[in-house]
């Protein structure tokens, strides 16, 4: 699969330009077995120089595994960064009564569990969230160009949201059963006073308790949480990248620079991080009294909670989620302007739709 959809990747829509400018080079006039020979096109010269500043073609193998690396670093680190954070919003959503907001419910941690108090679970959390993110970056990549393909360049521009909806969802699908295990761990640990500190204790207790059923029991609460998110998060992101350089930045995005380039991203992040963390915070409300019950099923904890429950926490949520999801796309930008990866431009009307839209004479 993966190296027909990277000999496919050659002519995508998202492609890098100068994977085009060798395909135009290749197949023009002068390569022409039936013309006669001409001199060496400008566009060659071109093109070559282009290929020179990346280090693997938009679709390779190498491609994708670096895409990976970059979704490890992006979600492993930032959500181990907030795990205070997170602490406090699990505790709110689960104990409304004793944390009872976001301050009162660090006020009250701090009291009882002290400053290292604030870091419980952050182990699974990085070790989960990195395994998510693995899939989530780099299964987009692959679900991005396969889609693209078989839709066609005319098809792919017309439905580009579709296509961004479709490839984050199928990617999110494998991120999250990776990721199941280690958030179930981490919820237990960070809800549960006196039940364990650290995954090492965790683990073996939960298995002895429930089997494997203990790690797994959540993921479908946490595709309802988490499809929908990355649905939002790519879509959104692409889409506000898309009308930034149009109608905001003063110049085109080949003039600007590589550090204009990630403001723009960590700015497109943080507006896809605000509509994420209120498309998906119910399903996270009963993530988080799930994984601490046992025996609950999500229909009976949903009913329990009612309308006004599953929205405890959202300020809390939507302030880690915005701040996240730009750290996220800053960093996962960043990973590949330092690997030279192609990095397209954001998609453009192709011309043989212009022409059937009688745009262009």
């Amino acid at each position: 699969m993966f190296s027909s959809v990277a000999h496919l990747a050659r002519a995508n829509p998202f492609n890098a330009p100068h994977l085009q400018l060798v395909y135009d080079g290749l197949a023009g006039p002068s390569s022409s077995p039936t013309g006669p020979p001409g001199p060496p096109r400008r566009s060659r010269n071109l093109a070559a120089a282009a290929v020179e500043e990346y280090s693997c073609e938009y679709g390779s193998l190498k491609f994708y595994a670096l895409c990976g690396l970059g979704g490890v670093l992006s979600c492993g680190l930032t959500h181990t960064a907030v795990v205070p954070l997170d602490l406090v919003k699990c505790r709110m959503q689960v104990d409304p009564q004793k944390y009872k907001g976001i301050f009162n419910g660090f006020s009250v941690t701090l009291k009882e569990d002290g400053v290292r108090g604030l870091a419980k679970g952050w182990a699974p959390t990085f070790i989960g969230y990195s395994m998510q993110g693995l899939c989530k970056f780099g299964f987009y990549e692959v679900f991005k160009i396969f889609y693209s393909n078989m839709l066609g360049e005319e098809n792919t521009y017309l439905w580009r949201t579709s296509l961004y909806l479709a490839a984050s969802a199928s990617a999110e699908f494998f991120a999250d059963i990776a990721l199941a295990p280690m958030e179930a761990a981490k919820v237990r640990i960070q809800t549960q006073p006196g039940y364990a500190n650290t995954l090492r204790d965790a683990a073996p207790k939960m298995y002895k308790e429930e089997g494997l059923n203990a790690f797994y029991k959540g993921v479908a609460p946490l595709w309802m949480r988490q499809i929908p998110y990355t649905m939002m998060k790519f879509a959104c992101f692409e889409r506000t990248v898309e009308a930034l350089y149009k109608f905001v930045v003063p110049k085109p995005r080949s003039e600007c620079s590589k550090a204009e380039q990630l403001v723009v991203t960590f700015v497109a992040g943080y507006i896809a991080g605000v509509f994420c963390a209120i498309v998906s915070h119910p399903a996270d409300s009963v993530v988080s009294v799930l994984n601490k019950e046992k025996g609950s099923t999500a229909s009976q904890v949903l009913k329990r909670l009612g309308f006004t429950g599953v929205w405890k926490g959202l300020f809390a949520r939507i302030i880690m989620i915005g701040t996240l999801t730009a750290l996220q796309w800053f960093i996962y930008d960043s990973v590949k302007v330092y690997f030279r990866l192609p990095r397209p431009p954001p998609p453009e009307m192709p011309e043989s739709l212009k022409k059937k839209l009688g745009l262009t004479q």
